[in-house]
């Protein structure tokens, strides 16, 4: 049985974002946020990929196979059978280095949401216990607290080591009103590398030694 597949939405950038596209959304403020429990996480430079029962995919549907991606059809093959029917799980495939490259990973895929089959984010401590349970990570918390603007606006961002983060509100929300529960920051001039980093040659991160 396949499971109905979902396109993971793009992620509207805080108003302050120095890294905003041409064809990214920009929030006019964060009004959505105030009086909410958020929690803010290192966004990490990888290739966003949605895990399913019965297979997965990048942010296409219908993209193709390629060396960067084994790892993580591998745990696919290796936690599938843990995943619900119809529920999914979204994360960062970190095996290929695009403009950020990483030497101390803890794995090359990043969990960062899990959706139910009623296509419905689950909380984020929700999240954590099944992060846990599969033995994945999820990206390093920066913040965790009631919505502070300011205080979020001064989190430290080294351009040469971080893409930058993301603000999520704690509670869980469906898919439908994903945009008001998301928002991003990503550095200037994030995208360095000079052409799509799939038709280079593949210079996979580093995980972190095992002692």
């Amino acid at each position: 049985m396949t499971d109905a597949r979902f396109k993971y939405p793009r992620t509207p950038h805080l108003p302050w974002s120095a890294g905003v596209g041409r064809d990214d959304a920009l929030l006019g403020d964060t009004s959505r946020f105030e009086g909410l429990e958020v929690v803010v996480t290192e966004k990490l430079d990888g290739e966003n990929t949605t895990l399913y029962r019965s297979g997965l995919h990048a942010r296409s549907l219908d993209s193709r196979p390629h060396p960067s991606r084994d790892w993580v059809k591998g745990l696919q093959g290796h936690i599938g059978h843990q995943i619900p029917a119809g529920w999914r799980l979204c994360g960062e495939n970190l095996y290929a280095r695009h403009s950020l490259g990483y030497d101390d990973l803890e794995s090359y895929f990043y969990l960062f949401s899990v959706w139910d089959d009623t296509n419905m984010a689950l909380s984020w401590d929700d999240t954590l216990d099944w992060a846990a349970q599969l033995g994945v990570p999820t990206p390093r918390q920066l913040y965790r607290g009631v919505w502070d603007e300011r205080r979020v606006r001064a989190l430290p961002v080294d351009p040469a080591i971080m893409e930058g983060y993301v603000v999520r509100t704690v509670q869980g929300f469906a898919y439908a009103e994903m945009q008001h529960h998301l928002a991003k920051y990503v550095r200037a001039g994030h995208v360095q590398t000079g052409s799509h980093w799939m038709h280079q040659a593949l210079t996979p991160n580093r995980l972190r030694r095992r002692t």
